[in-house]
């Protein structure tokens, strides 16, 4: 059976491959992690599509029935794109993070965190707008919060102190919920919580991704319903800090995740 194919700059996507192993057990995956190029945040438009397509490729030479762009600033920025260039499904990870936020806010006013690149497209913002044009938006780039994932810093004292500079707009606009715009960022909500309080609500968006996934392959026929599943994990640098990072993530041990020496 064909494996989906999930891809995102680092380790980040792998709190979507979590959820799918969860949500879909029979399916195999194919993950890409582009360790080399890290973080896509900081890249120009034009970098960021060109990575999401060769990123593309290369799972497509897994032969996979259906994409998932666990990233979310190849979501925000290459997404349409992309999806016009391929024929195989593909999601990304913004679309069910909106409709879950909008869904759960109670004062109207939703907070997004976010890369430099995804809060700058205002991707985020556009479609909440479509959604519920009365919710405001407040929006905040947390540059730094992707390196200190990618080396293991989920608390201490200089990320406590990062996360109050950059949840402060956040903070004072009142928020009571808010978008965790990056796949990387769920390993940093202990500290976001104690920075905004317990009463507001984060949305991680890759339950709702994982839904969404499971009804597209059920609606195309593509599910699969009773074999033993494969996880395989490909990576452009250093799959063994990788594979150390990638155990904390899913909670449990995985395959030594292969190189690939050109995408």
């Amino acid at each position: 059976m064909k494996p989906i194919g999930v891809f995102d700059s680092g380790v980040g996507g792998l709190t979507v491959v979590k959820e799918l192993i969860r949500q879909l057990p029979f399916e195999d995956i194919v993950y890409f992690g582009d360790t080399a190029r890290v973080p896509y945040g900081i890249k120009s438009k034009e970098t960021i599509i060109r990575f999401s397509i060769e990123n593309i490729l290369f799972l497509l030479r897994h032969k996979v029935k259906f994409i998932c762009v666990a990233c979310n600033t190849a979501s925000s920025v290459a997404l349409p794109i992309i999806k016009s260039h391929f024929k195989v499904p593909i999601v990304g990870v913004i679309a069910p993070g909106v409709r879950e936020a909008v869904y759960a806010t109670q004062n109207k006013r939703i907070g997004v965190i976010g890369t430099s690149s995804t809060i700058r497209s205002r991707n985020y913002e556009n479609q909440i707008k479509e959604l519920n044009p009365q919710v405001k938006v407040i929006a905040s780039a947390c540059p730094l919060f992707v390196p200190f994932v990618e080396e293991g810093w989920f608390g201490g004292k200089v990320v406590l102190e990062v996360a109050k500079t950059y949840l402060k707009p956040l903070k004072k606009a009142g928020v009571d919920t808010v978008i965790l715009g990056c796949t990387h960022y769920p390993l940093l909500k202990p500290v976001i919580k104690e920075v905004l309080g317990k009463k507001v609500k984060l949305i991680d968006s890759a339950q709702q991704v994982a839904i969404e996934v499971k009804e597209i392959l059920t609606g195309l026929n593509l599910l699969n319903k009773g074999h033993s599943s494969r996880h395989k994990f490909y990576v452009s640098d250093n799959p063994e800090w990788f594979s150390r990072l990638a155990k904390r993530f899913l909670g449990r041990p995985v395959p030594k995740a292969t190189m690939v020496d050109n995408v």
